[in-house]
């Protein structure tokens, strides 16, 4: 009955219908079918979504929409190319580098690629980068906003895997900062030989100081956030719910008073906003929730690690399994669905094979990045063109440069290497 389900669903997707409507009907198809009590799975998934920590998701989204509306991108930009902005292929590293600062203010993929990239591919193309590498390159930066904390997503998978949520937060960074550098290696690599790309001339001494000092003065608000939010949840001083409460509070007025960017109608808009993407997200959960109980009341886990034992013991090729799996799922639908459909169910299959749940939410992390950057679907690579106006394929070549050369290489380094996810969670938090 679960494949008639999933068959179902993919069916369904492959015909255009939404991925929300897709697993309700097959949720519907499994409670009608299998007559469980309707009452007893509604509750339940009434009790998944009343969780104080999923207050976190609009109050995110709404920092994101702050950030994008109050030009914050453009000065974070500035100040990063005081650093490398020197040598060839440097303005995309300046890219790589600002999406990651920019996703540890937002935590969302989409609201990065919209800001810094719409600010970046032009400025590319206009330094005669390729269309199809700038396009692609900042594409697959986006993703550094699901891994590098705060992320909404990170908190989505600490509370459906019932871990930590600051240990969920610190196990991302590592393969983050890896995954950062990785891009930025690939694009000098790919940019060595091309000197149509122009070059901006070195600075001297006094004139790095000067320019250091005009940007930090607007780049300085911007990396504070961060910096509070995280030194305030680590510290003990907030709680992740607080600290995301804090983040909307310093970015309103910062947006108004420093940046001026933010009028009264892009913030009602940004209201607006938060207030549908959060009605579709908690919709999602509830309907994901209800489905992950389905198949665990079903036993799916047991009958996956019985499987899987038979198949091999050994937690190498277990979680080669689990990659694929992830990776062929993100390639289909979004993170959020795929995470919460997912973690339930894998929870436990881990902890059989003696893997921590906070390590597997590292390689989550990193596979539902690439996965929504990963053709066929690769939601993020068609937002990606829809920004800088490039057709797909032409950001096709540097796309699979990119996974192959950065993106494999993280997810490898991630699954199998747990220290790299585990040695900061054990180090600030002890034992996990």
């Amino acid at each position: 009955m679960v494949t008639g389900a999933m068959v179902l669903v993919m069916f369904l997707m492959v015909c255009g219908v939404s991925i929300l409507f897709s697993f309700s009907t097959a949720v519907f198809l499994l409670v009608v079918s299998l007559r469980y009590d309707p009452s007893f799975l509604l509750s339940y998934g009434f009790d998944a979504i009343s969780a104080v920590v999923l207050l976190c998701v609009p109050l995110y989204v709404c920092v994101g929409n702050v950030m994008e509306k109050s030009d914050i991108g453009k000065s974070l930009v500035d100040f990063i190319d005081v650093f490398v902005g020197r040598i060839r292929g440097g303005l995309g590293v300046v890219g790589v580098v600002t999406c990651a600062v920019f996703g540890s203010i937002s935590g969302s993929s989409t609201a990065t690629l919209t800001c810094i990239g719409g600010i970046m591919i032009p400025r590319m193309i206009e330094k005669k980068y390729p269309r199809g590498h700038a396009a692609a390159l900042m594409t697959h930066a986006c993703p550094l906003g699901l891994l590098i904390p705060p992320s909404a997503s990170m908190i989505l998978y600490a509370w459906s895997a019932r871990q930590s949520i600051l240990a969920c937060f610190l196990a991302t960074v590592i393969p983050g900062l890896f995954l950062m550098a990785m891009l930025s290696i690939c694009n000098i690599v790919m940019l060595r030989n091309n000197h149509e790309v122009e070059v901006e001339h070195a600075l001297s001494g006094a004139e790095f100081a000067r320019r250091l000092r005009t940007q930090s003065k607007t780049a300085i608000p911007a990396l504070l956030m961060p910096i509070i939010i995280l030194g305030g949840t680590y510290s003990g001083i907030f709680t992740p719910t607080e600290s995301a409460a804090v983040a909307v509070f310093y970015a309103i007025p910062v947006g108004f008073f420093i940046y001026r960017k933010l009028t009264l109608h892009s913030l009602f808009e940004t209201f607006v906003n938060t207030a549908s993407t959060t009605g579709v997200v908690m919709i999602m959960i509830f309907g994901m929730m209800i489905l992950s109980r389905i198949l665990i009341m079903m036993d799916l886990p047991a009958l996956i690690v019985e499987f899987l034992s038979g198949i091999s013991q050994n937690p190498t090729v277990i979680l080669l399994f689990i990659n694929l799996l992830l990776l062929f799922l993100g390639m289909i639908m979004d993170d959020t669905s795929a995470m919460l459909l997912t973690v339930p169910i894998l929870v436990p299959i881990v902890q059989a094979f003696g893997i921590s749940p906070v390590h597997l939410g590292a390689i989550v992390g990193v596979n539902l990045g690439l996965g929504i950057i990963t053709p066929p679907c690769a939601p993020m690579l068609y937002l990606g063109s829809r920004v800088s106006g490039v057709p797909v394929a032409e950001m096709l070549k540097p796309t699979i440069i990119f996974i192959i050369f950065a993106w494999i290489p993280t997810l490898a380094v991630t699954t199998y290497f747990p220290k790299l996810s585990l040695w900061l969670p054990k180090l600030v938090l002890g034992n996990i």
